[in-house]
């Protein structure tokens, strides 16, 4: 037995992050499959969490010196049957063959079947490429040629998981001729070809690595990649798929998913209102929704199955991991087409997986393992809404949500308006799209709640929304000089704005920068303040907003032969650098085609016509028909296949974009977002609430208080507050009574003149200590 070489040096990535196509038998399968570059990438098992290979593609050689890696050749056919069924068919085209290949998913097993065909030239033979990375890891993977119940084969093992690779011809037998394993960079097929121009090695076992398994193959054949607890399992399985016949387990495939669409039928009025130009991608998005869905863990669902610029990348994670902002506003789509049975998943899995405190990791295997450590507040509010949006929709059912919703409020008014992190997980401060959602948080979250919690997650709801202006809209700048307008939502406040005067000229990093432009956060502008007019919080003709839309437009809008598409903010890092080298670490920021679906969202609410915003969203999508996270609007790189308006390396699909993809045709239906919070909706209507009080806070001190108003003293944790009047006079002390969310005190204030001042100092009756200094706030003007 020969054992194949090892590299020196190891650098292992993924495939493409351009997809052309994802699948899983709907419901039970535990296999899924993803298709880049006209050949099998990643494939997950038992979770969609877990891959199982980098890819397997084929080699076209004629034993003779000539040889050619399908993957390079441009321009494959890509073909859907069915637009709502993933069972793809790819053809590749060369002056001297054409290859063919189908990829179906075994409904029964954990088993994939591809069958594929060579015609053209008689000398030319296919020959299979297969790099393992069983359970996502690259350095001990074993391979080996091997033999199972008198059948020739390739397997690999690593941990707890087998895989094996079966060929059958047309006669239905065991169809290999030669087979190889190997390391990958060392004694792979690859190598080989390149080295000698023909398959010359035939190593028997390989590993611990990154291995590759290889084998020259029939013209015509099927082949079937078993996935199981051991290799002899994956093969038992997978020659019984074989056995079984492509043609059958397509057909069980294929009616699988009919049936699952069937039970999510399209409103009446859709064919009417939503241009058949559009009907295809509607489909692919509602199988993209279906497909990223585990089945270990119901209603959990990872951001993409892709790793951005995956060619690049040895990330563990990818995007194959839970967002909770992701998992809701993918099940927000759900609800929209109708399957309210897959969103309530969604909604238990999220139950489960709060954290004690009340918030949600950053993300997350579904399991619950956290992967990245920060804190976004956006994502403890993100599943009240849910839980709200399904009440609205009479699909609760029995339910227990409020141990849930009581708990992310907590968080939630703990750790307000301040978020550790913004949505696009970058810097902290107050940011317009998440305060959005956690002011929503707090109102729909009241309608699950009784007395003081209900009122007082109400009251700091309008307080927030009151100041949203105050702390985030920038004036008098040179941006606002610029476009002529009295001022605009910055992309995030720095958290000192709730302290400090002068604190929007604070210097705000952008990340993922070579070089930091050094500029101040008033100077840094995002699209994330739309969720405002989406949530109901603001109007769409207010002033501050439509001054906000007209900055936004001019700076983060680029115009592609695709159609509009709309930048994170200026100054974004995150996407590939001028030269259409992958993002490494830095970059520059693309446009993202989930922010024309949000600008689509805010001229329907605005009362101009959304199709112009999805045909463009159509119009970006790739080879395979799948939404992209980022798209190329600089000058085509066709070496590196990037040409303007079409998909770049980033992740695709996305599944957040085609969850906007979806909820703005039904917006479009509607004529309305059909993801707005109703009790938000219905209590703002687009204005902002007037208010006799003002919050006090360890977080925000406010110095100044209205005459006429109250001084409301909310904190976390039972305390006394010992309070006089100009200068200590008229000493008095006051409890604070627990209001279910915090601990509140209200000072008598209403009947004092300006000019008037009052002092205080707190007390914690837990720890029998004082807070150890003094505060004060003057009485200034009149309340309005």
């Amino acid at each position: 037995m020969s054992h194949a070489p090892s590299p020196s040096w190891r650098h292992p990535v993924w495939a493409t992050a351009q997809k052309s196509c994802v699948g899983v038998a709907p419901n039970n399968s535990r296999v899924w499959f993803t298709v880049g570059r006209g050949i099998l990438t990643e494939v997950f098992y038992p979770r969609i969490d877990i891959p199982q290979i980098r890819d397997l593609g084929f080699i076209i050689a004629d034993d003779q010196g000539f040889w050619v890696e399908i993957k390079t050749l441009a321009n494959d056919e890509f073909q859907l049957e069915d637009p709502q069924i993933p069972l793809p068919r790819i053809t590749h085209h060369h002056e001297r063959f054409t290859f063919s290949l189908r990829i179906c998913p075994d409904p029964r097993r954990d088993v994939l079947l591809l069958e594929y065909s060579l015609e053209g030239d008689e000398k030319l033979r296919p020959y299979l490429l297969c790099a393992a990375r069983l359970g996502g890891d690259a350095t001990q993977n074993q391979a080996w040629c091997g033999s199972w119940e008198g059948r020739e084969l390739l397997w690999a093992e690593q941990g707890p998981f087998g895989l094996a690779l079966l060929c059958q011809n047309q006669e239905g037998l065991p169809g290999y001729f030669r087979r190889s394993v190997g390391e990958v960079g060392a004694s792979d097929l690859w190598q080989d070809f390149h080295q000698n121009g023909r398959m010359l090695w035939e190593y028997d076992s390989a590993g611990p690595g990154e291995v590759a398994l290889s084998g020259e193959l029939p013209r015509q054949g099927h082949l079937a990649l078993g996935l199981g607890s051991s290799k002899e399992a994956a093969a038992t399985n997978a020659w019984a798929s074989l056995v079984c016949g492509f043609a059958q387990i397509a057909e069980e495939y294929q009616t699988a998913w009919r049936n699952w669409h069937r039970q999510h039928p399209l409103p009446r009025s859709f064919a009417r209102k939503i241009p058949e130009d559009l009907h295809t991608l509607y489909a692919r998005s509602v199988n993209v929704l279906k497909v990223h869905e585990d089945h270990t863990f119901p209603g959990a669902r990872v951001a993409s199955l892709s790793v951005p610029w995956g060619e690049a990348s040895d990330s563990r994670g990818g995007y194959h991991l839970v967002w909770s902002r992701d998992l809701v506003e993918s099940a927000g789509a759900l609800v929209a087409i109708g399957a309210l049975g897959e969103a309530r998943q969604v909604l238990a899995y999220l139950i489960s997986t709060q954290q004690a405190d009340g918030h949600w990791l950053q993300n997350q295997w579904l399991g619950g393992k956290p992967f990245w450590q920060g804190i976004q507040l956006d994502e403890a509010g993100f599943p009240v809404l849910l839980a709200s949006l399904l009440r609205e929709r009479e699909a609760l059912q029995d339910m227990a949500v409020t141990d849930m919703i009581q708990r992310a409020l907590q968080f939630i008014v703990c750790e307000g308006p301040v978020t550790g992190q913004d949505r696009w997980e970058e810097d902290g401060g107050i940011n317009a799209f998440t305060l959005a959602v956690a002011i929503a948080a707090l109102v729909e979250g009241a309608s699950f709640l009784e007395g003081k919690a209900a009122a007082c997650a109400l009251m700091l709801a309008d307080y927030w929304n009151v100041h949203l202006e105050e702390w985030t809209f920038a004036r008098g700048t040179d941006l606002a000089r610029r476009f002529q307008v009295s001022g605009y939502f910055m992309r995030m406040a720095p958290a000192d704005v709730l302290t400090q005067d002068g604190a929007k000229d604070e210097w705000l990093l952008i990340k993922n920068r070579a070089q930091d432009p050094h500029w101040s956060a008033d100077e840094q502008v995002a699209t994330d303040f739309l969720q405002l007019v989406r949530y109901g919080l603001r109007a769409a003709d207010d002033p501050h907003i439509q001054d906000s839309v007209k900055v936004m437009d001019g700076l983060l809008k680029s115009d592609t032969p695709s159609g509009p598409v709309w930048h994170r903010y200026n100054g974004d890092g995150y996407g590939e650098h001028r030269d259409g080298s992958p993002f490494d670490g830095t970059g520059i920021g693309r446009g993202w085609p989930l922010l024309t679906g949000e600008r689509g969202h805010y001229a329907l609410a605005a009362g101009e016509d959304p199709l112009p915003y999805l045909r463009a969203m159509a119009a970006m999508t790739g080879a395979g028909g799948l939404l992209p996270e980022q798209i190329w609007e600089s000058d085509p790189i066709p070496e590196k296949g990037l040409f303007p308006g079409k998909p770049s390396g980033s992740a695709m699909p996305l599944c957040w974009t085609h969850g906007e993809f979806l909820k703005l045709c039904h917006s479009t239906i509607k004529g309305h977002a059909v993801d707005r919070p109703a009790q938000t909706w219905k209590r703002y209507a687009g204005k902002k609430p007037e208010l006799d009080y003002r919050i006090w806070r360890l977080r925000h001190r406010p110095r100044e208080l209205l005459a006429g108003q109250e001084l409301r003293i909310l904190l976390a944790a039972p305390f006394q507050i010992h309070w006089g009047i100009d200068g200590w006079q008229k000493v008095q002390d006051l409890d604070a009574e627990d209001w279910g969310l915090g601990y509140l005190a209200c000072l008598p204030t209403r009947k004092l003149r300006p000019g008037r001042s009052l002092q205080f100092a707190l007390y914690w009756p837990d720890s029998q200590s004082w807070q150890g200094e003094d505060f004060s706030v003057q009485i200034i003007g009149g309340a309005t």
